[in-house]
């Protein structure tokens, strides 16, 4: 033994890595099936085991450590507003495109292939958040592209393809494309509305286009083979904001004039790009009637706000398991981290957490693939804003208390719980921050109070029948709907109470009792508030805070 050692190592958990991500989720792959998705867990256990290698993982750390850099000009002085990435966001990229993350549901539609696309991306979810931003807004896209025929006969190819291309190029010289957005201005924010932005016809022999003259203050994903914007049209009877399609280059090849001015420094998801541009005369083509671009892009707003939910879900998932693994390998006071009770007390509560959002998550994506349904269609509407704004906003918390079971390796940028609280707020943010996601569950009580109200009490009646203190909770909730539905002040308690009651639904009626019984009697027997870990210790109301762990991650997989 050398009497001169000082740095002996002991007492630290190994990294959360080489583990199966989806075969150590129990709620996760429960979830799948039990709304439709079944068929796909085959390829979601592949997945699960690839993204869960240490060299994968690894990636997320290089992708944001090495952010993108703008390259303006070229070596001879022509302007080309090109984004450079590190080589391990392009690998990322590859994964997610690859595996279809991006495209799937349309290019292989039926029963369950939403509710199978938003476990896959959950997944993602768990290894880096930036990534995410592209596949989900050409996700989005999609749909809206398809009704205009021109561009969907160009593109639509390529969106679909399995294939990630990130060469600057036109459209028909790729392999497979990606779309952006870019809808903030600085005057307006997510008062849209306020953009500044015009467009004027070409007119006849103008192929369709409209010149754009303008700004974006947040353009997503400047590298995107094509972007959607609004912009402000003053042809008569279309007056008003409409959506315009406009590609980074144009059909005779060369780039259209939009000006990146600078990529946005941001507090979290910096592996990827976020941007500054101007219009300088750029073209687009109309998405939609004109005058209705707002309509428009609240359709695609719908999927985006989905993946929201989704991505959130996915980061809490993350930080529980780095944070649940690391106490099962570090003791203090003689006794291993996660055999104390009032740590058990902490991560019991964030795993609580943790499987409502993956429940509800996955029962959203269902209301999705059952959109013909007009019950259903009008339940994912009503639902996927209340989501995001709860699910999303329990995020930054749920973040900081998972960093703390770890302490200051958890703080630290050496290891993920940094880099994942930093990315939770992005999804409060983007797509319309809490206040713009509380107003529209109002929006859509105010055109379908009765229907929505038939809807919400079919999804609960099942979970009522078999737990007498949620009955309660869902009765007053359906009582005072109508009044909730006028209370503009209130909106954000009535979103809040909205995602509850689902959420408690769920697990009542699937999860185990040891899990439903703590769930209800931690946010619906009482309201949620304060920190994690206030879960009742003794009596008769007393939860097993060890099985909820064991199923939260099972040992043998992650210890």
């Amino acid at each position: 033994m050398n009497p001169f050692e000082t740095h002996a190592v002991s007492n630290q958990a190994a990294p959360f890595a080489d583990i199966n991500l989806f075969r150590c989720d129990p709620a996760l792959g429960e979830a799948l099936v039990r709304e439709g998705g079944g068929w796909a867990e085959a390829g979601l256990d592949a997945l699960g085991e690839k993204l869960g290698q240490a060299g994968v993982l690894d990636l997320a750390r290089l992708a944001n450590l090495h952010g993108p850099r703008l390259v303006s000009y070229d070596r001879s002085g022509r302007r080309v507003d090109e984004i450079e990435f590190h080589p391990a966001w392009h690998a990322l990229m590859e994964l997610l495109i690859g595996a279809g993350a991006h495209a799937a549901p349309w290019r292989a539609p039926g029963p369950g292939a939403q509710v199978a696309r938003a476990a896959q991306y959950l997944l993602f979810g768990q290894v880096e958040n930036g990534v995410q931003c592209p596949v989900t807004m050409t996700y989005a896209s999609v749909p809206a592209l398809r009704r205009v025929p021109a561009l969907a006969e160009v593109w639509l190819p390529k969106l679909l393809s399995g294939e990630y291309d990130p060469r600057s190029l036109p459209v028909t010289q790729k392999r497979g494309a990606l779309v952006g957005m870019g809808m903030t201005e600085k005057q307006g924010g997510s008062d849209v509305r306020a953009n500044s932005t015009r467009a004027e016809p070409l007119g006849e022999g103008g192929g369709g286009a409209w010149r754009l003259v303008g700004h974006k203050w947040f353009f997503s994903v400047p590298q995107a083979d094509a972007h959607l914007i609004l912009a402000q049209t003053d042809a008569e009877g279309s007056a008003g904001l409409s959506c315009f399609f406009v590609p980074r280059f144009l059909p005779d090849g060369s780039r259209n004039p939009i000006r990146v001015q600078r990529l946005k420094d941001k507090l979290g998801n910096r592996s990827n790009a976020s941007s500054e541009v101007e219009f300088q005369g750029a073209l687009g083509w109309l998405v939609g009637a004109p005058g209705r671009g707002i309509p428009t892009i609240l359709e695609m707003g719908g999927y985006t706000r989905l993946d929201c939910v989704l991505g959130s879900a996915g980061i809490m998932r993350a930080a529980l398991c780095h944070a649940l693994h690391h106490a099962r390998g570090r003791s203090a006071f003689g006794r291993l981290l996660s055999e104390q009770p009032l740590m058990q007390n902490v991560l019991a509560d964030l795993a609580l957490e943790s499987e409502a959002a993956t429940a509800f998550a996955l029962r959203l994506a269902r209301c999705f693939d059952q959109d013909g349904d007009p019950a259903q269609a009008l339940l994912g509407r009503l639902l996927t804003p209340a989501g995001k704004y709860w699910i999303c906003k329990r995020g930054p918390a749920f973040g900081a208390e998972a960093m703390e079971v770890m302490g200051g390796n958890g703080y630290v940028e050496d290891g993920p719980l940094a880099r994942l609280y930093r990315e939770f707020p992005v999804n409060s943010i983007w797509e319309g921050s809490g206040n713009v996601m509380c107003l529209d569950v109002l929006r859509v009580l105010g055109k379908s109070l009765p229907e929505a109200h038939a809807a919400l009490a079919a999804e609960l009646a099942p979970a009522a029948a078999r737990d007498a203190r949620f009955a309660a909770y869902a009765q007053r909730l359906l009582d005072e709907l109508p009044a909730l539905a006028r209370d503009e002040g209130g909106a954000r308690v009535l979103a809040e109470r909205l995602v509850l009651a689902v959420q408690a639904a769920l697990l009542v009626c699937h999860a185990p009792a040891h899990v439903s019984a703590a769930f209800v009697g931690s946010r619906i027997a009482r309201a949620p508030g304060g920190a994690f870990g206030r879960l009742a210790a003794s009596g008769a109301d007393a939860v097993d805070c060890a099985a909820i762990l064991r199923r939260a991650l099972p040992p043998a997989t992650g210890d």
